[in-house]
Order: C-alpha cells, then structure tokens, then sequence
C-alpha cells in the first residue's frame, strides 16, 4: 500500500511553517518530511506531530552554509569536522521527533574538477558515510543518501543510480540506503521504471514530483499510477514524500492523490 508524505518544505507553504502540519493531516496525509527542522526547537516540532498524529519520516542533516551556497557537506575535503558535528545535531532532532531515516546530501564538486579533485572527495564521502552511519547504527537509524540533477543543482557530486550503489558498497554500511527521487532519476537518467527495479533492492526512501516543472505528480511527463503501482507490486512498505511545488493552492492540486487516501 502506498503511504503519502507531505514535504512541508514545499508543500502548504500558504501557511506559517507550524501550521503546515495541521493543513497536511486535515489533507489526509500520514506523514511529514521537510529540509531542515534546524530553525526551530525540536521540542517545537514533535509538538506540531504529536496534536496532528503525524510521523515524522525524513529530513536532511545540515547542509552547510545555505545562503553561501552549500548543498551538503558530506563529501567536502577539509570540512569533515563540519560534517561531524552536523550528524550530532541531526542525532538529537531525529531523536526527539522519532525520526529513523536521515539524509545526508552529498555537496558539490568545485567548477572543472578533474580526476583528481574527484577522487578526493569520493574518498571522503565515503569516509564521512562510514562515520555517520556508525553514528546512526547506535541508535538504530539508517542514513539516505540521495543522487540529484545537476540542473537543478549543477555539480552535485552524486547524480546516477549506478554511482549510488557503487557507493553503498565501498562504505559497505547495512544502514545506509538510497533515497529515489524519480523526479532527479527522471531528468538524469530516464528509463524510469526500470532504474527503480534494478534500485529496488537498496532504497529507504521514495520521493515524487512532476516533471519537468516539479509540480503535482499528474502534471508532466511521468506516468505516476503506472510507476507507483510497481513499486507497489515490487513490496515497498516505506513512505513516498510528495517534494514537489504545487502549481497553485496545494489543497487544490491535491486531486492527484484520492486513489491514495487523500482529501483535496
């Protein structure tokens, strides 16, 4: 059965972010992801779960610098301390809101890197994995990782499947996962469905947006009951977040969504 998670960084944004939890239960959902939780106090946020009677399914350990430009840390040579402390940090919120999956986005290769530089932060991607999975499996947590497009985010380290799981097996962690965001897959890669059997095996996590314009599923390209009804019949019990910017009011573009239990 398909289980729908709204991501409040993108969706209900007509609403306070707080507020944001009520719109998304009274929508039908079951489930919430978001970015970042770093801006408010995490007693703040189970709160907000807790009177709406939601799960709190993922959200990104800390980036970096944002505004400055940072997307990720974790393959970034010389910031590894940086990264280190940002799993502690994420530790404590996961804790807090019940949360068992983390991600951890990679970070971005300077302009023209060669194989050099490359290899250089493969190598300390992979060492940062490996630390913070060893974190996350004390507590018994799992750490996503998650290739995105370089459109979107042009020189994000991690872009492909297969690079995913090359990287699964140098860390060679039984709590690192992979999240599949059909909409980066989609504009990387293509062939969508079958990338996600030959992925299958690997994924914790499950993300949806149209495509090209990541609005609602139904607007774009993708065929997504013929894709969700496989990965349905492929055994997936975990959640799929809904990251996508609704086009106009979300409560309106939620029609998509009835034959999985939502209430636009």
């Amino acid at each position: 059965m398909i289980r729908l998670a709204a991501n409040l960084s993108m969706m209900f944004t007509e609403h306070a972010f707080l507020d944001r939890f009520a719109a998304a239960a009274k929508a039908g959902f079951h489930g919430v992801e978001y970015l970042f939780p770093y801006e408010f106090d995490a007693s703040e946020l189970r709160a907000a779960l807790d009177a709406n009677d939601l799960t709190q399914v993922l959200f990104n350990l800390p980036p970096g610098d944002w505004a400055a430009g940072d997307r990720g840390l974790t393959c970034l040579p010389g910031r590894e301390q940086e990264f280190r402390d940002s799993v502690s940090q994420a530790i404590h919120y996961a804790e807090v809101l019940g949360c068992s999956q983390l991600h951890a986005m990679a970070g971005l290769l300077p302009p023209g890197a060669d194989d050099t530089v490359r290899s250089a932060h493969l190598n300390t991607y992979v060492s940062n994995l490996r630390f913070a999975t060893g974190e996350l499996a004390k507590i018994g947590k799992t750490l996503l990782i998650e290739p995105i497009n370089g459109r979107d985010m042009p020189g994000f380290f991690l872009q492909r499947q297969a690079q995913a799981r090359d990287v699964l097996a140098q860390v060679g962690a039984d709590n690192l996962r992979v999240q599949f965001d059909a909409y980066h897959c989609q504009i990387v890669e293509g062939d969508l469905i079958r990338n996600l059997e030959t992925q299958f095996p690997n994924i914790g996590h499950v993300q949806i947006a149209g495509v090209p314009n990541r609005h609602e599923p139904d607007n774009g390209e993708l065929n997504y009951p013929a894709i969700l009804a496989r990965l349905d019949a492929l055994g997936y019990r975990g959640w799929v977040g809904c990251e996508y910017r609704p086009a106009g009011d979300t409560q309106a573009g939620l029609g998509w969504g009835i034959r999985y239990g939502l209430t636009p």
